[in-house]
């Protein structure tokens, strides 16, 4: 018994070992493509089979769409739109919903990140229940509960925008534990550089 617990520790560290010559090698998996099928069916691939397939970006997001892809014009040129009636709608500048989305998904109605955020403005579950949306994949709800999440942090935070950009990425428990600042981490200022900078080319704020 105690032979067998050692011959698999030994099979454990020579595993190891040979991921990190693997990793000093620089290895480094096949980049990511994504294609949508007639029925709107998404597949991912590292090698793909015909020339449907886009070639995916990182970005500090994670693997996104292209910005000037097909797919990202035919989006955006679908969903701002529909952003800036929703926005009006709710007295939200347009131009500040327009920014997040841009930032949020590059204007993609499916991306997923990794912590389960979903949709346009990209809807924890916990916020698409506050504000009542039982399908965070529809557009129209998405953007809907997005716009009224960025209001209510408004009047939350003063219009601070800083504070109301860090509270939408980072939650406003966040900026209040940080004494109403914006909390320290990297993915959250760099967030709000992002949207700010986004903004501004806008014209908007």
């Amino acid at each position: 018994m105690m032979a067998l617990k050692y011959a698999v520790l030994a099979v454990c560290w020579l595993l190891i070992f040979i991921g990190e010559q693997v990793m000093a090698a620089g290895y480094t998996p096949g980049e990511p493509y994504r294609f949508v099928d007639q029925q709107g069916r998404v597949f991912f691939t590292d090698k793909p089979p015909h020339d449907g397939y886009v070639k995916l970006v990182k970005t500090w997001k994670g693997w996104q769409l292209p910005v000037m892809s097909g797919d990202f014009a035919r989006n955006k040129r679908r969903y701002q739109p529909l952003v800036h009636d929703i926005s009006r709608c709710h007295k939200l500048q347009p131009e500040l919903a327009d920014a997040v989305v841009y930032v949020e998904s590059f204007y993609n109605p499916d991306a997923i990140s990794s912590a389960g955020a979903m949709g346009l403005m990209q809807l924890m579950p916990a916020t698409a229940k506050r504000y009542g949306v039982h399908n965070r994949r529809d557009p129209q709800k998405n953007i809907e509960a997005g716009v009224l999440y960025l209001k209510d942090l408004m009047v939350m935070f003063d219009n601070d925008l800083e504070l109301v950009l860090a509270a939408y990425n980072a939650g406003e428990n966040a900026v209040k534990r940080y004494g109403n600042r914006v909390p320290p981490y990297q993915e959250t200022r760099e967030y709000v550089h992002r949207v700010k900078q986004r903004l501004s080319l806008a014209g908007g704020y």
